[in-house]
């Protein structure tokens, strides 16, 4: 004799209602658990010396995890999205911030553009977990030569310009 199937689906609700109830008290609970900086933004600022092009490419795509002109979304004080959030965001500033860039030299922003660039290359940045969220974020392959002739300037392994597009002397 095999279980009754009413009596079955009657326990399987009950647990799922449990469940239910539990998470529910779960996720309201997790939001009184305090994240320090979201909202915030550190004073610090740079003006990028780039093109208006290839600042607005910067700003679109990579400005919110590495800069102090993040904007945080409505969701971003929504446990555990709250988390990960600044958990990126710091990690993002903690590599590279172009908002810090007045406080170094010019190798070291030459450094960072590169290092971005083999990242931008490699297809890591952005991450592939920010864009459903941020989809203007996404580099078209215009935005990537924008970015690798802006990044790699001076660098012999910026785009080259093919010799028929250059002017023909007379």
């Amino acid at each position: 004799m095999g279980a009754d199937p009413k009596r079955s689906a009657g326990k399987l609700r009950k647990v799922l209602r449990v469940a239910a109830i539990i998470g529910g008290v779960v996720g309201v609970g997790i939001q009184f658990i305090p994240v320090k900086n979201i909202g915030s933004n550190p004073s610090a600022r740079y003006k990028i010396d780039a093109p208006p092009e290839v600042e607005a490419v910067l700003r679109r795509a990579c400005f919110d995890c590495h800069s102090n002109e993040t904007a945080w979304p409505f969701y971003a004080r929504l446990a555990p999205g709250s988390w990960l959030m600044v958990r990126d965001v710091n990690k993002g500033r903690g590599r590279m911030n172009m908002s810090e860039w007045g406080d170094t030299d010019e190798d070291e922003r030459t450094t960072d553009k590169e290092n971005s660039w083999d990242q931008i290359e490699e297809g890591k940045m952005p991450p592939w977990f920010y864009l459903p969220l941020h989809p203007g974020a996404r580099l078209s392959d215009g935005d990537k030569a924008l970015l690798k002739s802006w990044m790699l300037a001076g660098k012999g392994k910026a785009a080259k310009v093919p010799p028929a597009s250059l002017p023909v002397s007379p």
